[in-house]
């Protein structure tokens, strides 16, 4: 995919460009960067299916921010949720930090590599349908490992489970996002111990 070479929020976003710009007192619109980079990243993914900040939406943040664009790319640069590249139409993201690989995350990530053909994090299948990124930690460590596709996380991740997922993503299905065994929410595995009754007043 080719870096386009203009770029201008459609009606869509720019009815959600109004409304973020608004919660900030005038003057100080340039705290607005995050949610402006976040909606403009989410057009590029809606007309291409490639969720990526090329370098023409950033400047347009900026312009419209009233900011420089290097102050713009620093943020973009920043955050792992923001993509400076193409990304496939799944965007793999197997976070790495302490809970999830002791629970396995390193498992994760090989079927990943495995069920997808990519190499390395920072790659795009030869599909386009996947690209695979390593992150820091996704705030669900009592479910780990977790794995982020897009903006669903998939708990309790095995290798199995992570060939049964990409497998119905591909066919064109939306699985079910949250614990993949069977626990409900973050409660143990096998159910609830606790206040399994409730006392009689």
């Amino acid at each position: 995919m080719t870096e386009p070479t203009a770029f201008s929020f459609d009606a869509e976003s720019q009815a959600l460009v109004d409304g973020a710009i608004a919660k900030y007192p005038p003057g100080k619109q340039a705290s607005a960067v995050l949610p402006l980079l976040d909606i403009a990243q989410r057009q590029i993914g809606r007309l291409t299916g490639s969720a990526w900040l090329p370098t023409v939406a950033m400047d347009e943040v900026g312009r419209v921010l009233d900011m420089p664009n290097i102050r713009v790319y620093e943020v973009a640069t920043f955050y792992l949720m923001f993509n400076i590249k193409p990304v496939g139409h799944f965007h793999l993201q197997v976070c790495g930090t302490t809970p999830c690989w002791l629970r396995g995350s390193d498992e994760v990530a090989r079927a990943c590599r495995e069920f997808t053909g990519i190499k390395g994090y920072g790659e795009t299948s030869a599909d386009g349908y996947f690209t695979l990124s390593e992150v820091e930690c996704l705030g669900a460590c009592v479910n780990a490992p977790v794995l982020q596709v897009n903006d669903d996380y998939y708990e309790d991740m095995n290798a199995p489970r992570v060939a049964e997922l990409l497998t119905a993503l591909k066919r064109g299905e939306h699985p079910l996002r949250g614990p993949m065994n069977g626990r409900q929410n973050s409660a143990p595995e096998g159910g609830p111990a606790t206040l399994l009754t409730i006392p009689a007043e």
